[in-house]
């Protein structure tokens, strides 16, 4: 294959990768819209900017980098894997790279570590809201045994099986997994 050849093969690779990466993030924006629309009333948030509250805005740097990486995990999934976050669309290609080189599930890492920071700015702890959040955690963590890894075993076989064996699924590593 020529100089000429790979070029045009990459270029034409690059190219059939905007329009996964583009839906991709069209989910993810609308996955993050809803949540930041319903979250609020389930977890009781409330501006309280007097008194003891203004330590609270510390917070925002954890909140911000817990959505950043979430963020560019719906990016990978798009460019790297060709697919979205949502199921009827999945990556048609294994995800591992970026953040995924350290922990399986880093999105749903980041969207925690992101509400875990807006709730401490905004919110007002009770039972109701720390029951709910037990709820979404345990409803994320058997939607990853009981459907997600299931079907990426399904999907990809030993691929998948050899990265489950490299990184773990919810403590991230402390160096990148190289294959």
């Amino acid at each position: 294959m020529t100089n000429a050849q790979t070029e045009i093969e990459e270029d034409s690779d690059r190219f059939a990768r905007w329009p996964a990466t583009v839906a991709s993030l069209a989910v993810g924006a609308a996955f993050l819209s809803l949540w930041f629309w319903l979250l609020p009333i389930w977890l009781g948030f409330n501006v309280d900017l007097t008194g003891t509250a203004r330590w609270r805005w510390i917070a925002a740097v954890p909140s911000v980098l817990g959505f950043a990486v979430a963020l560019r995990c719906i990016w990978d999934f798009g460019w790297t894997g060709h697919g979205t976050p949502a199921p009827i669309v999945p990556p048609i290609r294994l995800v591992v790279v970026g953040f995924y080189r350290y922990v399986r599930n880093p999105m749903y890492l980041g969207f925690f570590v992101g509400w875990a920071g807006l709730w401490v700015i905004f919110g007002h702890a009770n039972q109701a809201a720390l029951t709910m959040a037990g709820v979404a955690i345990l409803a994320v963590v058997l939607f990853v045994l009981l459907y997600e890894e299931p079907h990426l075993r399904k999907i990809f076989g030993e691929q998948y099986e050899e990265y489950c064996r490299n990184v773990r699924r919810w403590t991230p590593r402390m160096h990148a997994w190289n294959r």
